[in-house]
């Protein structure tokens, strides 16, 4: 509880801070603030959580052994594609200078989005045939269970 209220108060008294640094700046536009504002609010409530509850109900169409992998899988894949996407797509590259954004970013973002899926399938396919070994395996073979 106390940490929580510690980042309570933080929270506010950054957000204080911004407000009082808005407000004494002399080349403030309101307007600007205002319509900035609004466009995060509804990129934010409209756009992101829209995508995040979509994502959360095809979840629940995962068998349960596989959804903490699947879930992490897809949190990697969103942080991932948040940083790398702006330079795959290369917003603010400047054409006549080739080393601003020398590498090929839509390619790597791509390498390590599959590496995440990879990985996850691995993750669910891996313990499944350890089980299904531990199945086969004869009576005799089984260790004991409550035996000294």
């Amino acid at each position: 509880m106390r940490t929580r209220t510690g980042l309570v108060v933080g929270g506010c008294l950054l957000m204080a801070y911004a407000v009082v640094g808005a407000l004494t700046d002399a080349d403030l536009a309101p307007a600007g603030v205002l319509l900035f504002l609004a466009a995060v609010l509804v990129g934010h409530d409209v756009v992101w959580m829209a995508a995040v509850l979509t994502v959360g109900a095809a979840l629940t169409r995962v068998p349960p052994r596989c959804r903490p992998a699947v879930r992490t899988a897809a949190i990697t894949a969103a942080a991932v594609t948040v940083v790398g996407l702006p330079l795959a797509l290369g917003f603010g590259r400047s054409a006549d200078n080739a080393s601003v954004l020398p590498l090929p970013y839509g390619r790597n973002l791509v390498a390590v989005l599959l590496v995440v899926a990879g990985t996850t399938l691995l993750a669910c396919v891996v313990p499944v045939r350890r089980r299904e070994a531990a199945a086969d395996r004869k009576e005799s073979e089984r260790p004991a269970e409550g035996r000294p």
